[in-house]
C-alpha cells in the first residue's frame, strides 16, 4: 500500500495496534486524516513494527504511550496543537523521542525549524513507501541507542549510590589518575586504607579494571562527576561530600 495514495476506508481505532510491555518499538502516527492514518498503519505493520494512530496531539497525550520505545510520525498542521508544537513540548519535558514529519503543507522555514529542533526527517506528501520506511528504521534505531545509553547511565548511577562518601572521594581521585600514595596524602589517610576503599569501589561499580571504571565514570552526568552528586531512587540530588574520615 502506497502512502501517497491512501484508500478511503474505515479508520483503525487508535488502541488496536498500541504496544504492550514487551519493549517492542511502536511507531506512533498523528494525522488528522483517517485515510492517511490507516495507510501509514498498514505500511508500518507490513515492515514488522507495531503502530498506534491518533487524530490529534491531544488524543496522543491522553493515551499515555509516549514513553514506549519507537518513534513518531507527525503531521505539521492539525486542529489544535501542531506537530511542531508537540516537538517543542517533548523537548521541553526531556523526552527526545525521534520524530519524522510528514506533511502536505511544508515549506523551507518550517523544515529548517523542525530539523534544528532534532527531527529525524521532514517529508512531504506524497512520499514513497521506502523513503518513509527508511526514515522509520533510522528513527527506531536512534531511539534504541538512546535507551541503551540511558540504561547504562541508570545502572552506573545506581552503583555509584552504593558507595560511601569516602569511597566516592577515592573514586574521584582514581579516575583522575592519582596514585594510591598521592590519594592517601591528599585525603589524610593511610595508603592501606586507600587500597581498601579502592577495592570496594571496584567491587561496587562492578569494574574489572581501571579502564572499565573510568568508562563507567564518564557515562555519568556532569553534575554527578563535578559536584559530588548522589543518586537516589527518584533522581539526582546535589549534595556535598561528607566530612572526610577514614
Amino acid at each position: 500500500m502506497r502512502v501517497d495514495q491512501p484508500p478511503r476506508r474505515k479508520p483503525t481505532p487508535p488502541s488496536m495496534h498500541q504496544g504492550d510491555d514487551t519493549g517492542e518499538p511502536v511507531v506512533i502516527v498523528v494525522d488528522d486524516e483517517a485515510s492517511v492514518r490507516e495507510a501509514l498503519s498498514e505500511l508500518i505493520l507490513s515492515a514488522g513494527f507495531q503502530s498506534a494512530c491518533f487524530a490529534s496531539t491531544r488524543e496522543l497525550l491522553d493515551a499515555g504511550i509516549l514513553d514506549s520505545p519507537g518513534c513518531l510520525i507527525l503531521d505539521v498542521r492539525m486542529p489544535g496543537a501542531s506537530g511542531l508544537d508537540l516537538q517543542h513540548q517533548l523537548a521541553g519535558s526531556g523526552n527526545p523521542k525521534p520524530i519524522i514529519f510528514l506533511t502536505g503543507h511544508g515549506d523551507i522555514p518550517m523544515t529548517v525549524q523542525a530539523m534544528k529542533a532534532g527531527a529525524v526527517d521532514f517529508l512531504t506528501k506524497p512520499v514513497r513507501d521506502q523513503t518513509l520506511l527508511d526514515a522509520v528504521i533510522a528513527a527506531v534505531a536512534m531511539d534504541a541507542e538512546r535507551r541503551a545509553q540511558g540504561a547504562i547511565v541508570k545502572r552506573n548511577l545506581e552503583r555509584l549510590g552504593m558507595l560511601t562518601p569516602r569511597e566516592r572521594e577515592v573514586l574521584h581521585e582514581v579516575v583522575r589518575g592519582r596514585l594510591n600514595k598521592q590519594i592517601a596524602f591528599d585525603l589524610g589517610i593511610s595508603e592501606v586504607t586507600v587500597k581498601l576503599h579502592r577495592g570496594n569501589v571496584m567491587r561496587k561499580m562492578e569494574a574489572a579494571s581501571i579502564g572499565e571504571l573510568i568508562r563507567a565514570w564518564e557515562t555519568l552526568p556532569a553534575l554527578t562527576r563535578d559536584a559530588g552528586a548522589i543518586y537516589s531512587g527518584t533522581g539526582l540530588q546535589s549534595a556535598p561530600l561528607s566530612k572526610r574520615t577514614a
